[in-house]
Order: C-alpha cells, then sequence, then structure tokens
C-alpha cells in the first residue's frame, strides 16, 4: 500500500494553493474592504478573519472526509479506483482550461454561487464575525474548483486512516493552501493594489489550472498504484 508522504503533501498542498478561484475571491473582498473599512487595519483584521474562517472549515471537512474514504476504501476496492478516475478526469478538465480556459465544463464556483459571494461580501461590516461567516460559506462552495487536490490527498491518507500523524499532515495542508492568501492580504495592507493582483491572475490562471491538473494525474495515478 501506498500512503501520502510529506514531500507529496507539501508539492499538493502548494499547487492547491495557488488556485485561480480562491485568489478571486480574496481579492474581490480585499478590493471592497479597502474601499469601506474604517481603517486598514480593520481590513487586516477582517481578511485574517477569512482566511481563518477558510483554514478551519477545511480542515474539519478533511477531518471529516478521512474516515468517510477510508470505509469506501475497505468497503470496495473499485470504488476507491472510481474515485482515482474522478480524480484523473478532474485533472484533465483543468489541463484542458489551459488551452480552451473557461469553454465546456471546467471545475470552477457556480454563477449563481459566484454572484451570492458577491453580494455577501457586499454586506461584511467592521465586524470580524461577518467575514469568517463569509469564509465558512466561500470554503464549501469553492470545493468544486479547490478540492480535487484536497479530496486526492485524503484518499492516499485514507491508508492509514485518522491518525495522529494524519491530523498533523491535515493542519500542514491547509496552512501551506491558506498561506498565499495571507501574502496577498499583507502585501495588499502595505499598498499594493487589488487591481495588479487581479491582472497577475487573470495572466497566470490558465498556468495555474495546468500545474494544478499535472498534480491531479500524478495523485490520480498514485492512488491506483495504491491498490494494485
Amino acid at each position: 500500500m501506498t500512503e501520502v508522504n510529506l514531500p507529496l503533501l507539501i508539492g499538493a498542498a502548494f499547487i492547491d494553493s495557488i488556485n485561480p478561484c480562491a485568489f478571486g475571491v480574496l481579492i474581490f473582498l480585499l478590493a471592497y474592504l479597502s474601499e469601506t473599512a474604517k481603517s486598514r487595519a480593520h481590513m487586516l483584521f477582517n481578511g485574517f478573519s477569512y482566511i481563518f474562517a477558510v483554514f478551519v472549515t477545511y480542515l474539519a471537512a478533511g477531518l471529516v472526509l478521512l474516515p468517510i474514504i477510508q470505509g469506501l476504501r475497505s468497503f470496495s476496492v473499485w470504488g476507491y479506483i472510481i474515485l482515482a478516475a474522478i480524480i484523473i478526469i478532474a485533472g484533465l478538465l483543468e489541463i484542458k482550461d489551459f488551452f480552451f480556459y473557461g469553454k465546456w465544463f471546467s471545475l470552477s464556483i457556480m454563477p449563481g454561487e459566484s454572484e451570492r459571494i458577491k453580494l455577501y461580501v457586499k454586506k461584511i461590516s467592521d465586524r470580524p464575525t461577518t467575514a469568517m461567516v463569509l469564509g465558512v460559506f466561500v470554503a464549501l462552495v469553492e470545493l468544486p474548483c479547490t478540492g480535487a487536490v484536497y479530496l486526492a490527498v485524503l484518499a492516499l491518507m485514507s491508508v492509514a486512516g485518522v491518525t495522529t500523524m494524519n491530523v498533523w499532515f491535515l493542519i500542514l495542508y491547509n496552512l501551506i493552501f491558506v498561506l498565499p492568501l495571507a501574502v496577498i492580504l499583507l502585501l495588499v495592507y502595505k499598498g499594493t493594489s487589488t487591481h495588479k493582483f487581479e491582472k497577475w491572475r487573470q495572466k497566470y490562471k490558465g498556468w495555474m489550472r495546468l500545474l494544478t491538473g499535472l498534480m491531479l494525474l500524478l495523485l490520480g495515478a498514485w492512488m491506483i498504484f495504491s491498490v494494485v
């Protein structure tokens, strides 16, 4: 049996962290907070509240899904292989977006949820609890866009199940996942415009998709190898 190891976990978390969906929501949030927050300190505090909520939500999702995937693996090897095939298909869809971004079917936040996110962002006041609620909501609705790599890592973790080591692995994974968001927040706080970040995201979003797709193909193949 092949389990997840630290280099693979760090690599997968890093690739997952440079996701155009996650970047897009944060940049939109910071653009709004830059205009409406009482001070830059309030913008920073609300931004970190949002990022903390994303971290906690993804960590909780991992802790819930890990034993479920372990049970699936124990119940049926074929179910696990089907899950690996889904991961590989997700990888091919991500690679497709490198060549034909947004055409046909893509792994993305549903259009209706995108509009709801924009509406909720505009309801944020200077209370960090509102930003945290937004973080939980965003973490859940962007799972179709960001969750494939995480799902594959959880599947590999399921070889050992819910162990102390895997709980630490999940914490590390999610810290790496939110790290670029924290860097963007700090740079905006220091004066970098959100427009520059959005321009950068639009320029390189295809490359982000390509890297994610290649990682998903690797993880899907690793999953299949783990049961043969």
